[in-house]
């Protein structure tokens, strides 16, 4: 049984012992459904309980509702205005934020977590309207603003990590994308800003009316993050004059695919800027391949989770002049986040992917099944856009999403570009106060 401050025991009394046999086997369904589930059941709760139960929380305020908590073996349960909380003993002594335990000058822990006991229960608890204070049998006290565990708690996590907009052609078409201008952009944080938060949600965006250079081209790519150098340098500056073991580096036509697959950690973001094209063709082909995915899952979920289970091995061999490379990425087409199967990276390849060997036969053709299955998503004329790249134009795509590919083509043409690391484009938006 509960133990309560609030006084309102009489109104238990009241109720009828079949009534209370009837509640408690209700609960423990809903607590059962919860833990199997993952999911919220407070508003399940509200539905089926009446105001007052026979199971009581402690309350830090009499008659305050907007705190209450109950221990459990290992866990607090703890609700806090609408959000029911379930925190476990060592996640709560492991993020305390007092003096000792963390240094707020270097948000770092100070805390050994290694010398916490896995055992560990609280000696006391109490909380007021703003916080909730836990003595540790060492006596330690750890305070806790209410607010910081309903953000920061499993329950109050909003589940998608990165907002995004998924698109087809209708879809970028209707989308009214900012025209941002080079000078805008390195003048003016606000206009950067602007310039994120569309390529944050749609994984492409252009920057215009920049020098035909690769120095201004360097500029502004610094300005959005910090450029990765790899076996291609640092800034590429190419024709087609195959100078590279890759068929970039070739007039031909390149079908849809995404950069570096054969990286551990495939580049996240790429722009391009066509310098000069004297000639005919060359148009690129842009396509949202999350969307395509996320088509995928909704017609077949077997084949989507094939895409995210089964490692493919992608390679990159080059012996051409003073270049001698051989990089070898493995990883599965689509990458989830675990907790919530949110698509994160896509890795789609056909030229790069090499031989399958990581799983036996009976595998190996349910993927070449689901892997047809997005390949035709990715080919249907609606889900493409086509671009004409021209000097003074430069193309931002998130590689980890944004499948690009092109027209072949006459003439000559001149291409720069870099590759920008991800984690510090995302810094740079988080700096300008984008929520990701």
């Amino acid at each position: 049984m509960y133990k309560n401050i609030s006084n309102c025991t009489s109104l238990v009394v009241i109720m009828s012992c079949n009534r209370l046999l009837r509640l408690s086997t209700s609960v423990q369904n809903l607590l059962r459904a919860d833990i199997q589930g993952l999911g919220s059941w407070q508003c399940r709760i509200r539905k089926i309980l009446p105001t007052v139960t026979g199971r009581r929380y402690k309350h830090g305020v009499p008659d305050s509702l907007s705190c209450s908590w109950l221990m459990h073996d290992k866990h607090l349960e703890l609700k806090f205005n609408d959000v029911v909380m379930r925190l476990d003993y060592v996640w709560l002594r492991d993020h305390c934020r007092s003096a000792s335990c963390y240094n707020p000058k270097t948000n770092q822990r100070s805390l050994d977590t290694a010398q916490v006991d896995l055992a560990i229960k609280p000696a006391k608890i109490r909380s007021d309207n703003d916080a909730i204070y836990i003595t540790w049998p060492d006596n330690h006290m750890t305070k806790y603003a209410l607010s910081w565990l309903a953000k920061y708690s499993f329950e109050g996590q909003v589940q998608i990590v990165q907002p995004r907009i998924l698109w087809n052609a209708a879809v970028y078409k209707e989308a009214e994308m900012p025209y941002v201008t080079y000078n805008s952009v390195m003048e003016s944080d606000e206009e950067l800003k602007k310039f994120l938060e569309t390529f944050l949600l749609y994984g492409i965006a252009f920057i215009d009316e920049a020098p035909a250079s690769v120095e201004a081209t360097e500029t502004v790519a610094l300005r959005v993050g910090l450029i990765r150098e790899s076996i291609f340098g640092r800034m590429w500056d190419f024709t087609s004059d195959f100078s590279r073991g890759d068929t970039a580096y070739t007039k031909v036509a390149l079908d849809r695919h995404v950069d570096t697959t054969y990286f551990q950690e495939p580049c996240g973001v790429q722009l391009f800027h066509c310098l000069r094209h004297d000639g005919t063709g060359g148009r690129t082909l842009l396509q949202d391949g999350f969307n395509a995915a996320e088509n995928v899952r909704n017609e077949n979920p077997h084949h989507f989770e094939v895409l995210t289970k089964v490692p493919i091995k992608h390679e990159f061999i080059e012996n051409i002049g003073g270049c001698h490379n051989h990089m070898i990425g493995i990883g599965p087409v689509l990458n989830v986040y675990p907790w919530n199967n949110e698509l994160y990276l896509l890795r789609y390849n056909n030229y790069d992917r090499t031989i399958i060997s990581t799983v036996p036969h009976d595998v190996v053709h349910q993927w070449y099944v689901a892997h047809r299955a997005l390949t035709t998503e990715l080919r249907k004329a609606e889900n493409e856009i086509w671009v004409k790249l021209k000097p003074g134009k430069v193309l931002f795509v998130d590689n980890w999403r944004v499948l690009h590919g092109r027209d072949a083509f006459t003439g000559y043409r001149r291409l720069c570009g870099c590759y920008l690391m991800r984690d510090d484009v995302l810094n740079t938006a988080r700096f300008l106060g984008i929520k990701i």
